[in-house]
């Protein structure tokens, strides 16, 4: 063979192998989307594969796609619902939230509102029961009770608006487990400031209490706060009236002569009616 012609071979391998090592470069750094070409439907059934393996992330990821991909549509819709429960069953709160309230933004009027609404209340009631450590000894008056309240409201737009959900019992349920918590996170308060001295902020949460919680089991407790924080006071008259509703509804109440910084918060808490721990 010529030596010019070994020469040309010899340069277009190399050039061959420089093109092929800098493609290589070019394309290392990027990954292939495997999904690329997916339909809505195969989307929407890796990601529900992927949430039954429990893998969330992936499944979010799926998710996200299929909504940035097919915006228009059922699975659109369906994705975005997914995705607050998904983050929901992944413990972020903050993105469960934030979906939730997203989908209720957009579509109002959507068939499954009323599971929406169930679900930002299931967020808000499991991440905020952190507030109801009653038994810890920190300052009571440093809870905020915010997202109970928040869940409440969630629920009770279920049970009002939406009676007749599958969904309306439970919130129900959950309702009444709140108000009993919120009740007693306020008595745990009113049973701090009393034990303190501070007899007139005692008696403004207590009254508080009996006005905002009036079926919770602690009201026999915040009524025999408030007659003793307005004797402490010296406020004759008020303490003769709040002793006559105690006795009235509590005839046989030792509260009076108990030791309030004994009465646990447990023991406020529990209901005779139904168990709290029944509701979880």
């Amino acid at each position: 063979m010529h030596v010019k012609n070994v020469s040309r071979l010899c340069n277009a391998f190399v050039l061959a192998v420089l093109l092929g090592f800098l493609t290589a470069c070019g394309t290392s750094g990027k990954q292939i989307d495997e999904t690329a070409g997916w339909s809505a439907e195969r989307l929407y059934s890796e990601a529900k594969e992927e949430i039954s393996s429990g893998n969330n992330q992936r499944a979010i990821s799926l998710l996200e796609k299929l909504e940035a991909r097919y915006p228009f549509g059922r699975y659109a819709q369906q994705a975005q619902m997914e995705v607050a429960y998904v983050y929901y069953k992944d413990n972020d709160a903050v993105q469960a939230q934030a979906a939730a309230d997203r989908f209720l933004k957009l579509h109002p009027n959507h068939p499954n509102v009323d599971y929406m609404y169930y679900l930002k209340g299931l967020i808000n009631f499991n991440d905020n029961m952190g507030f109801l450590a009653m038994l810890a000894g920190e300052d009571p008056t440093a809870r905020d009770p915010k997202g109970a309240r928040e869940a409440f409201e969630a629920f009770r737009t279920v049970v009002t608006r939406y009676p007749n959900s599958r969904y309306a019992e439970d919130s129900a349920q959950r309702m009444r487990y709140l108000i009993n918590a919120m009740a007693s996170n306020e008595m745990l308060v009113a049973r701090y400031y009393f034990k303190r001295g501070a007899y007139l902020a005692a008696a403004n949460r207590a009254q508080a209490i009996i006005k905002q919680y009036q079926q919770a089991p602690v009201i026999e407790e915040a009524l025999a706060i408030l007659v003793r924080s307005y004797d402490a006071l010296g406020a004759n008259d008020l303490r003769d009236d709040a002793k006559r509703v105690l006795l009235k509804n509590y005839p046989d109440t030792a509260l009076l002569r108990a030791d309030i910084s004994k009465v646990t918060a447990e023991s406020a808490f529990k209901s005779k009616s139904e168990p709290w721990w029944k509701i979880w």
